[in-house]
């Protein structure tokens, strides 16, 4: 064989391995290959009449309203499970649920301004999460088991507060008007209507949560503890403190996101973050799938939020694909397909490549 051909051979198979490298390494980049075969075979199979029709732009345009609330709270996971030592919270629903019954009594029931009762319901949502922090952070309560007791507690005082009932007033009606879908200006005419709320709530939260994570000082902090927390504290990083800050984060964004469930059914209901599979597990799904590592100090907002529109586009596509029930019961079995397919495919990351960007 004469080295002409043996370079010939070895390129294009240096050319895989490269490519194979920047998808196992890049989440951002095999998420979005994922993305645009998703679109193309469920497109395709809709417009084949093989699933029922409608997987197009409007279709896939009004499933945003179900990425708003799961991708807010799949940020809170980022902040959480990247401050490292098994960080996760499981009582973001819960939180929802509750704060949605708070914020139903201030704006629905007690007349109190809407911005006000925002605002109020978000730092009580802080408080819940501040109370996830101190036991995790400053009493040494493993995450766990902290946030599936306090996910049970909130849980049972949303339920309580108000008789089981929702609170479905005038004022919490009205609220429906956040999440009609609108047109974008200057190019509204040539793109499909979309959900107020992203442009309400998501992206004023992905900016946010980016800006903290990737441009602050705090944000490195959040990566040193997360990659290695002893020597982060021999760096003088008060470990403690910001590690109880991520749940503290985490809960002001479950308080935002009752707004915004409120806003959706038009009613604060107690079961609101809880019911069906709830919230917290789909929101860590995402997180995971979104390139962060169970075991901390990785991660990024850019996957998150590209890990969750694949997530809801793919169960938009499933609904088409079964009729009826079984088309949300296969959705759970999709979760969890998706869930150990991510945290195998951060493992091997990990091994061969040392991380993921």
């Amino acid at each position: 064989m004469s080295a002409t051909t043996t370079h010939e051979t070895v390129a294009p198979a240096k050319e895989r391995t490269d490519i194979v490298k920047l998808l196992l390494t890049n989440r951002t980049v095999l998420i979005i290959v994922l993305l645009l075969l998703l679109v193309g075979i469920f497109g395709g199979l809709s417009a084949a009449g093989v699933i029922a029709p409608g997987y197009n732009s409007d279709y896939l345009s009004a499933a945003l309203i179900n990425l708003v609330p799961l991708t807010m709270l799949a940020l809170a996971q980022l902040l959480v499970i990247m401050s490292g030592k098994g960080g996760i919270d499981l009582s973001v629903g819960a939180i929802v649920s509750l704060a949605g019954m708070i914020f139903g009594f201030m704006h629905g029931m007690w007349g109190w301004p809407l911005l006000l009762a925002i605002i109020a319901t978000v730092i009580f949502g802080a408080l819940c999460g501040l109370l996830n922090g101190v036991l995790v952070a400053y009493l040494g309560y493993p995450p766990l088991i902290v946030t599936l007791a306090t996910y049970y507690a909130m849980w049972s005082l949303a339920l309580v507060i108000n008789n089981q009932k929702p609170i479905n007033t005038q004022p919490i009606q009205e609220l429906y008007g956040l999440s009609k879908a609108v047109e974008l200006p200057l190019i509204g005419q040539y793109l499909p209507l979309v959900p107020m709320g992203v442009f309400l709530f998501l992206i004023p939260t992905l900016l946010v949560v980016w800006f903290v994570v990737s441009k602050t000082t705090y944000g490195r902090e959040l990566y040193a503890i997360g990659t290695n927390d002893t020597a982060a504290s021999w760096a003088g990083i008060n470990t403690q403190r910001t590690r109880a800050l991520v749940y503290v984060g985490a809960g002001a964004i479950s308080g935002l996101v009752a707004v915004v469930t409120v806003s959706q059914f038009a009613s604060a209901r107690p079961d609101s973050g809880v019911s069906g599979n709830g919230m917290a597990l789909p929101a860590i799904t995402m997180a995971v799938l979104g390139g962060v590592a169970i075991t901390g100090g990785i991660g990024t907002v850019a996957g998150v939020f590209l890990a969750a529109l694949l997530i809801v586009w793919l169960n938009a596509g499933i609904l088409l694909a079964f009729e009826g029930n079984n088309g949300t019961q296969l959705q759970l079995f999709a979760l969890g397909a998706v869930l150990i397919g991510a945290a195998l495919l951060n493992g091997i990351t990990n091994r061969k490549y040392s991380g993921t960007k």
